[in-house]
């Protein structure tokens, strides 16, 4: 437990024995599941934790009240990591009004069954409810991710709770950059939802909000501008980080040294940033996320049963699922007797916006020979125009 302000406490707890969020998610530095306090003549508890973590949570919910006993649970969202804890917390608390929106208390029934009892308060968006001093307001974010989701603003603290908006990989007790998590956590996560995020992000601009509390990873109290700023380009997918991303699967090698070429081409003219990513051995959220940040992409790969190598397929679907778009991509392909990744790819790209395709196409069949390694010249020269 640690104070946010002199009234509000944080209450979460760090989880350093996960090893895949969400079942697919690699954390190396484990996982946060933030949950907050305000407490005024009026209590309100802001969020469980995790199901693994209920008795540290309580004890650290207990301290917070400090004998007091919390009026209202405020559920933002019902994902199971931080909803877990609802039936133990009106176990411990039964006069606990749990506040919600109707979607919520769908959930709850869905989650616990028809046999749990509790008082339930549901709020509308825009609604507010009063603690005493402190009055917060519910703005509804659905889709960021869940349809239930929503957030609540403090106006007396000035403090935005995001639900999992402005969230990111990471416990608390690790000191670590903020952006590479924070970006690999929306990109995997809340990525297909930017025009939902877009939309949240115009009612947040509203609000004079000094302190952001999320869900998971560190709340943010300076420099607001950069994290929103961050937030904006990766909801309208706009291009981040100038620079080259070439993604490449490789069999026996050869598909590998065409791409190593173009890379060593692109750097040798003057290329600023190039990313170079073997999907067989890169963890596929890292990749997906370098996808997003970049503006320009080649994507290199063998024709494989007629389709293309299963990494590629897998990181292309990432792709197309999240809605990219506003970038420019190459192909190079490489096919024994029938090349056939560069249709392909195409194919299942066609309903994206705004793609940029470059003229040259590198065509390998088995080996690079001399005429690739001028089309591939081409396509560098291409990709600095």
């Amino acid at each position: 437990m640690k104070n946010i302000t002199k009234d509000v406490y944080y209450v979460g707890v760090n989880d350093h024995d996960i090893d895949l969020f969400e079942g697919q998610y690699i954390v190396p530095n484990g996982m946060a599941y933030n949950s907050y306090v305000i407490v005024d003549e009026k209590v309100a508890i802001i969020d469980t934790v995790d199901k693994n973590f209920t008795s540290q949570w309580l004890n650290n919910v207990k301290e917070a009240l400090a004998g007091k006993t919390p009026d209202y649970l405020i559920v933002q969202h019902m994902e199971p990591d931080h909803s877990a804890n609802i039936v133990n917390l009106i176990n411990e608390y039964p006069n606990i009004q749990v506040v919600g929106n109707a979607k919520t208390f769908d959930m709850i029934k869905n989650f616990f069954g028809d046999s749990i009892s509790f008082s339930k308060l549901e709020v509308k968006n825009n609604d507010t409810l009063s603690l005493g001093a402190h009055n917060l307001t519910f703005i509804f974010a659905p889709m960021v991710h869940w349809p239930e989701v929503m957030v609540s603003y403090d106006s007396l603290d000035k403090i935005l709770f995001s639900a999992d908006a402005f969230g990111k990989f990471g416990a608390l007790d690790v000191d670590e950059d903020w952006a590479c998590e924070a970006r690999r956590y929306y990109f995997g996560i809340v990525g297909k939802y930017g025009a939902q995020v877009q939309m949240l992000l115009k009612k947040v601009a509203a609000l004079d909000v000094k302190t952001i509390c999320p869900l998971h990873g560190p709340i943010l109290d300076k420099d607001l501008e950069y994290y929103v700023n961050k937030y904006d380009i990766w909801s309208s997918y706009n291009v981040e980080s100038e620079g080259v991303m070439i993604a490449y699967t490789s069999v026996y090698g050869n598909t590998k040294k065409a791409a190593e070429y173009l890379k060593d081409k692109l750097l040798a003219l003057g290329c600023a940033k190039v990313v170079f990513c073997d999907l067989a051995r890169e963890d596929m959220a890292e990749a997906v996320e370098d996808g997003f940040r970049y503006g320009k992409l080649v994507l290199a790969t063998t024709t494989y049963n007629g389709e293309i190598f299963p990494f590629m397929k897998t990181f292309v679907d990432h792709l197309v699922e999240r809605g990219y778009t506003n970038r420019t991509i190459g192909i190079i392909e490489n096919g024994s007797w029938a090349p056939m990744a560069a249709k392909y790819i195409k194919a299942m790209m066609e309903k994206l916006k705004n793609i940029t395709w470059l003229d040259q196409v590198v065509t390998i069949k088995s080996a690079m020979n001399k005429e690739n390694e001028k089309q591939l010249d081409l396509m560098a020269q291409e990709l600095l125009k």
